[in-house]
């Protein structure tokens, strides 16, 4: 690039300044505005300026003014431009400290003198009393209201224009300051002429080509410490000598203040951002403006040192042009020595702004995604074990950081400790182990040492893979001792909202460098490197660092791996925390100092011993998502046994909804309100006629007893009819029908008013198959029942209650017209039909929204639970207008909790889900392609007997032998517990709990269900 030539040097500065006498001054005074007083000589560079101190005879004070005799060089617009600019701030901003304009007896703010006076243009103005920001502590409340002065001062002169304003080649416009660079070549000391023109390349790539987007504005423009007066006991500060106003870029006015206000500042980046903040909350600038605002004023000193050894090349016998340099020269190396990008994050931070220009559209948009982009490694390691590993001060195994390979020896011994088959390096985490000098501080003092990735520590020479679609910034080899060895950077679009973010993968292996090259493109998932050993990324123990960076802050092939503490509010914005991307549970980067042991002791303690557990090493569960539980260590359990999660743990419409109503009102149904109404009708509409009348409740066991007590109350009976094996709650009453629990360790038998049916089990029972002859032949054993019932002397059953899918006695799906041949039985006796859907109910069937319809029945009363409330505790029994009426005997029924506002608000959230998200067909399609992968393993294990169920309600029985059907229990538990120790959580039932039950959330996907049947024929093959 040609240099500019060196601008002429001919202006007021190169005229002497006048020099009136103080007795020929004070006639003028009296002559030309009646004032009288003693003078006192003001510096100035250019002008004669005098402070004229008046008694004032009512008060006995002095009234001081600032006389000024402009130099004779001085063009009389500029001095019209400053008089009209103290008088719009007078108007626009009254409050704020400045010079008043002082007419004179003719009223005139300017007066020109007599040639024989000297012909000079003479105004006087008033004087602010205070000390020069020069002689004052730089406190950060002094930095404060400085911002606040000049942030007003830009803020007020928006919308002020005079024509005198326009001096684009004024050499002490910022906006000139290209004019400067042809006296690089004037400054004596190389070192400074290197750094000079160090920063003039770095103006051309930040400044230059944001120039013509950057807002103008009339500026003061040299608010040195001289110029601004400080009123020590307001605490403000005022701004005198407007003589360098000029149209400029907006920001310079900032950028020349930063520059004298941290002349002796030792924390550039603190201290500019008390001034910045104050500034911006008076006149915000806009994000152009920030991203130059460092570079701004970097330039302002530039300009200074380039036009005073330009000068002192001129003037060589004055040795205060030189000498006036060294605090500029010192401030522009302590620039020189910062990344000005990062200083203007840190600036941007302080005006409460994201700290990079990005960040409010990346930033969301990566959380709105966050789980939705693609593994970097092909194992699913969040499925897997890990262990932490710590570089913080004092933690295990610093003492090896020396030796890459001995501390790789170190973390795989405590990883087999564990079985933990990964370890974890935390993101934010202040590290001890950067001591080198090329982790030192930028700023001085201290050292960049709290890391900004994200370390997976794993074996030399796994493949990872791109997390979404990219392109290739950088493929560099950093092989600095402790740098990151090959590191690949990717450039990522934030969707489509315009902004784009980087992701960087270091500590790779030579290999990596050959995989790609600088402009490629990437799909999610494809391969991008591999990990490299301790002799190639230079001295580490096998990992990935991975770290998300929105802006690279002209960094090139390699980028700041650690950062200063006491910045991370900066550096967080820049470079946000990885788990953004890679989604792992917050319970994987925290260490539980409880053990399991010692919660279980405490349990045994705290809660009664009936309560169980499950495994006989049982897990500690900390979170949900979706179909996933998750532990202490923020391992992910695919959970296929927790059907009251319905539509997936935590679901954030669930959620959301239990929180909004939840802060809003919660009451019981003495009151009238809109979301009980809305919930029943809704509810009510997904069940066939006549089924429409509503009664909420808190459980399924609640439920259970209250439809019993609707059918005792109705039918004038007291006897029950139950399926053997079956489950209905927790209950006295719900006991009672319960075989599972009146005919196992701890009942008391089958009570005197509970009849109990044959089990019809297609598979294992007296009838096979799922026929109506074996559905009706299961059936006549309801209608024996029923003549128990009334050899007893009763006139019949109250009622027959029974699931639509057997649950507790081994997912067993009925054989056709069991249901209706047994209903019709029980109400030609006079009893009542209750289905229990709380298990099946809500779609899980996949073909129906409940499960008694795949039987063709209409029941009388249904009762629903678990899955209503997606883990809330709510519960509902819903039956005929007719038989609402008849329980309605003048006994009322109410429940403290059922039916509340906020139970009522999730059962609509959970239907909006289950409907919106397609979750019953789902369950259906899922549920048919479980079952084919199960089918397909039975083929290969004949320990398979059978696989049975209707959409994600499933069991598989194992037996010993396919012919005597005997049940293969021992071998049931040991596929539990080697499931358990893949993260895949199942469960066994029936009567001799030899069938897995398969019951997760309907949101499953195809890939868990692939990998559940991978494993399962793993299990097997154990066998």
């Amino acid at each position: 690039m040609s240099q500019p030539s060196a601008p002429s040097a001919s202006s007021a500065f190169d005229i002497p300044p006048p020099n009136l006498s103080q007795e020929h001054l004070l006639a003028l005074l009296e002559e030309h505005y009646g004032k009288t007083g003693s003078l006192k000589q003001l510096v100035s560079e250019r002008d004669q300026n005098m402070r004229l101190d008046e008694k004032d005879e009512a008060t006995g004070k002095d009234r001081r003014y600032t006389v000024k005799i402009a130099n004779k060089g001085e063009d009389k617009a500029l001095l019209d431009l400053q008089i009209a600019a103290l008088k719009h701030l007078q108007a626009v901003d009254p409050s704020l400290a400045l010079p008043q304009i002082l007419c004179s007896k003719t009223g005139d703010s300017l007066i020109q003198l007599s040639e024989a006076d000297g012909g000079n243009w003479m105004r006087t103005v008033s004087y602010l009393d205070g000390v020069t920001f020069a002689d004052c502590e730089k406190t950060k409340k002094l930095r404060h209201a400085l911002g606040q002065t000049m942030g007003r001062l830009t803020r007020a002169l928006q919308g002020f224009g005079h024509p005198a304003a326009h001096q684009p080649d004024f050499l002490w416009n910022l906006d000139n300051v290209d004019a400067c660079r042809a006296f690089i070549p004037d400054i004596a000391d190389e070192a400074n002429r290197v750094m000079v023109a160090r920063f003039f390349a770095l103006y051309d790539i930040i400044s230059k080509p944001l120039f013509a987007r950057l807002p103008g504005a009339i500026i003061h423009h040299d608010a040195n410490d001289l110029n601004l007066i400080v009123d020590e006991k307001r605490g403000t500060i005022g701004l005198i000598d407007f003589g360098d106003m000029v149209y400029s870029r907006r920001v310079n006015e900032l950028a020349v203040t930063l520059a004298y206000a941290l002349m002796e500042s030792d924390d550039l980046i603190s201290d500019g951002s008390d001034i910045v903040a104050a500034y911006c909350a008076e006149c915000p600038l806009t994000d152009l403006e920030m991203a130059v605002l460092p570079m701004q004023m970097a330039m302002r000193l530039v300009m200074s040192v380039c036009i005073s050894s330009h000068r002192a090349a001129s003037y060589p016998d004055n040795a205060y042009l030189t000498i006036s340099q060294k605090p500029a020269f010192d401030l522009l190396a302590r620039l020189d020595r910062l990344n000005l990008r990062f200083v203007a994050a840190a600036w941007r931070k302080a005006a409460g702004k994201c700290a990079t220009a990005n960040g409010d559209k990346v930033l969301p948009w990566l959380k709105a995604n966050q789980g939705s982009f693609a593994p970097i490694f092909a194992r699913p390691l969040k499925r897997e074990a890990r262990i932490l590993v710590s570089y913080a001060k004092g933690a295990e195994g610093l003492e090896l950081l020396s030796d890459g390979n001995a501390h790789w020896a170190f973390i795989q011994q405590k990883m087999t400790e564990t079985e933990a088959t990964y370890a974890i390096g935390l993101y934010a985490e202040d590290r001890d182990c950067y001591r080198t000098d090329a982790f030192k501080s930028r700023e001085g003092s201290g050292w960049r040492s709290t890391h900004l990735g994200f370390d997976v520590f794993i074996d030399v020479d796994t493949p990872i893979f791109a997390p979404l679609d990219g392109e290739v910034v950088s493929v560099v080899n950093n092989a600095e001792y402790q740098n990151y060895g090959p590191t690949v950077i990717l450039k990522h679009q934030a969707g489509d909202t315009g902004s784009h973010f980087f992701t960087l993968y270091g500590h790779l292996s030579l290999a990596t460098l050959d995989l790609l090259s600088p402009g490629q493109l990437v799909k999610a998932g494809d391969p991008i490197g591999y990990i490299g050993d301790a002799s190639v990324n230079v001295g580490w123990a096998p990992h990935l660092h991975f770290q998300i960076i929105l802006d690279l802050l002209g960094e090139t092939g390699d980028f700041y791996g650690v950062g200063e503490p006491n910045r991370m509010d900066v550096w967080g914005d820049i470079c946000p925390d990885p788990n953004l991307i890679v989604d792992f549970h917050p319970a994987a980067f925290e260490t539980d100092a409880t053990s399991v042991s010692d919660l279980k002791a405490r349990r045994d303690h705290a809660i009664g011993p009936s309560l169980s557990l499950s495994y006989k090493q049982p897990l500690k569960i900390v979170g949900g998502k979706g179909q996933f539980l998750i532990d202490q260590t923020g391992r992910e359990y695919l959970d296929l046994v927790n059907n009251i999660c319905h539509v997936g743990h935590c679901h954030p419409h669930v959620v959301e909804a239990l929180e909004k109503q939840a802060r809003r009102l919660n009451t019981n149904t003495r009151y009238l309100h809109d979301t009980i109404l809305d919930y029943a009708e809704r509810l009510a509409a997904t069940l066939p006629d006549p089924l429409s009348v509503v009664y909420l409740t808190c459980s399924g066991s609640e439920a259970n007893e209250l439809a019993m007590r609707m059918a005792r109350t109705v039918s004038g009976n007291s006897d029950m009819i139950c399926v053997n094996w079956g489950y209905h709650g927790n209950t006295a009453a719900n006991v009672a029908v319960s075989p599972y629990k009146f005919d196992r360790n701890g009942g008391a038998g089958c009570p005197p008013n509970t009849q109990i049916a044959e089990m019809p089990d297609p598979y294992r029972g007296r009838f096979k198959g799922y026929g109506s002859d074996s559905g009706q032949a299961y059936a006549q054993d309801v209608g024996e029942c029923i003549a128990a019932i009334q050899t007893k002397g009763h006139q019949g059953p109250a009622g027959f209650i029974a699931e639509s899918m057997l649950g507790c006695g081994g997912q067993v799906v009925l054989p056709d017209g069991y249901l209706a041949h047994a209903y019709d039985q029980v109400r030609a006796a006079g009893g009542l039909c209750i289905a229990d859907e709380v298990q099946i109910g809500f779609g899980r069937d996949g073909e129906h929204m409940w499960g008694f319809e795949y039987q063709k029945v209409t029941p009388d009363i249904v009762t629903m639970g678990k899955p209503i409330g997606n883990g809330h505790p709510m519960a509902a029994v819903v039956t005929t207008p007719e038989i609402a009426r008849a329980f309605a005997n003048g006994m009322e029924y109410f429940n403290s909790f059922g039916g509340n506002p906020v139970s009522c608000a999730v059962g609509m959230a959970v239907l909006d889900v289950i409907e919106q998200e397609g979750l019953q067909d789902n369950a259906l399609k899922m549920g048919t392609y479980f079952q084919q992968g199960l089918k397909a393993l039975a083929d290969k294990y004949p320990l398979i007997g059978d696989v049975r169920g209707r959409g994600l309600y499933i069991g598989a029985e194992l037996v010993e032998d396919r012919e005597s059907l005997e049940p293969a229990t021992e071998k049931a538990g040991r596929i539990i517990n080697f499931m358990k120790k893949e993260a895949v959580l199942l469960s066994t039932d029936g009567p001799f709990d030899n069938v897995l039950k398969i019951k997760p959330p309907i949101c499953i996907k195809a890939e868990h269900i692939d990998e559940v049947i991978e494993k399962l024929d793993r299990a097997f093959a154990t066998l």
